[in-house]
């Protein structure tokens, strides 16, 4: 292997392992609920603040970021982005207060949308357009598993963090910045340390030059103007905001929902869960990447759909058992929403892509809004009835798998080719 492809395929490792960054940095939330909201003695709606502070930085900050990528370019925007999710972490364990963990979220947040925005272009280009594919979904199964494995993360900070009185070096130090009765703010020394090495990564590597295509760029103030008056844009942002409510509107209360209705420890039981969840939705994905090779994407849709919401009620309100397996369960129905809405979106309009997908990413604040309103009638009347707002959110989502009419329908086998839809 020559000098080039060496070079090339640390380029295209590092843009994966930057999809699993920004996955275990985001989905960590869920696990910690039930800590965060013990140490700080939150109501619901309170704990509800905090995934909308870290999920209202996308809605902020997606579309200002392409703008900022294409003046100051890929490399420097990498960099602001690890360097303000160092600053993020550090501010946290320097000063572990609810307060500044709202901030701390908020700046994390926006450098998560700033990461997002700026590495599917970069992934296309550095790993070659003939692959891109094949890179874009190892790049997801490296988000997936990332999801898996930081609830696992959580669990042995808990566990280990001022628990042992001869630690490693390494729990040495975490004691040394952590709070004794606050253990799990060591995660984010970790986040910290990562970001660091992050940093010096992207600092040493060469990226080339990225020439964005139309569905890239962000397009000017009238292009969002023009796509703000279809209404078919406005319906599949709320699609996005629907879905992003939902993966979040289950995985962040799933862990506090089990410790409070069933008993299960939150440190353990509660987190697996969580990991579960996420696991089952990159397992998920890739059922769905063979499915739409078989059938119309909106007639999968509507199915998978269906399945979240039996499991998610029969997990709601079932005993402790249903709850502890079918809940997790909805994460694998759940994994071919995402994609499928996008595409479908995308698909749906002649122009502006780039724009318009920047408004879908403005959708992803969903994650912020619905948790809000989620804490905030667990407080009025129960978490579990609360947790029922997920059945509106995955409503509309069905509804989508009827009403959207894209200018152009996935490739199917003839075989197997849907005749509905």
């Amino acid at each position: 292997m020559n000098n080039q492809s060496q070079r090339s395929y640390f380029k295209l490792g590092l843009l994966i392992l930057i999809f699993f960054v920004v996955s275990f940095f985001t989905n960590i939330l869920g696990a910690l609920n039930p800590s965060v909201t013990t140490s700080f003695d939150l109501t619901e709606t309170l704990a509800g603040l905090l995934p909308f502070s870290f999920f209202i930085a996308y809605g902020i900050m997606s579309i200002p970021s392409g703008i900022l990528v294409e003046k100051y370019r890929e490399k420097k925007m990498l960099l602001a982005a690890f360097l303000l999710c160092m600053a993020g972490a550090i501010i946290f364990v320097a000063f572990p207060a609810f307060r500044v963990y709202m901030i701390s979220l908020f700046t994390i947040g926006t450098s998560l949308a700033m990461l997002q925005v700026i590495i599917n272009p970069l992934l296309r280009v550095t790993g070659g357009e003939e692959h891109y594919a094949f890179n874009s979904v190892l790049a997801q199964l490296a988000f997936g598993m990332a999801s898996f494995v930081s609830p696992k993360l959580y669990t042995w900070i808990v566990t280990n963090v001022h628990a042992s009185e001869e630690p490693g070096a390494i729990g040495q130090f975490l004691n040394s910045v952590t709070p004794k009765d606050l253990s799990w703010v060591a995660l984010y020394t970790v986040f910290a340390i990562i970001s660091a090495g992050m940093l010096i990564l992207i600092g040493a590597t060469r990226f080339p030059k990225v020439e964005l295509k139309s569905d890239e760029k962000s397009g000017a103030v009238s292009d969002y103007i023009d796509l703000f008056r279809n209404k078919t844009v406005i319906l599949f942002f709320f699609g996005i905001f629907a879905y992003v409510g939902t993966e979040q509107g289950i995985s962040y209360w799933l862990s506090k929902f089990l410790a409070d209705y069933h008993g299960y420890d939150y440190e353990t039981t509660g987190a697996d869960a969580v990991a579960n969840y996420w696991g089952l939705m990159t397992l998920g994905g890739v059922l769905g990447l063979v499915l739409l090779k078989l059938a119309d994407s909106k007639v999968v849709l509507r199915w998978f759909t269906l399945m979240t919401m039996v499991s998610f009620l029969l997990g709601l309100f079932g005993n402790a058992k249903m709850a502890l397996l079918l809940l997790p369960v909805t994460g694998f129905f759940m994994s071919v929403m995402y994609p499928i809405i996008i595409s479908l979106a995308l698909n749906s309009v002649n122009k502006h892509h780039g724009s318009f997908a920047g408004i879908l990413m403005t959708g992803i604040m969903g994650g912020a809004v619905i948790q809000l309103l989620i804490g905030g009638l667990a407080d009025v009347i129960n978490l579990k009835v609360a947790m029922l707002l997920n059945m509106v959110t995955l409503g509309y989502i069905l509804s989508i798998g009827f009403w959207a009419q894209p200018l152009v329908r996935n490739k199917t086998l003839q075989v197997f080719k849907s005749k509905g839809g």
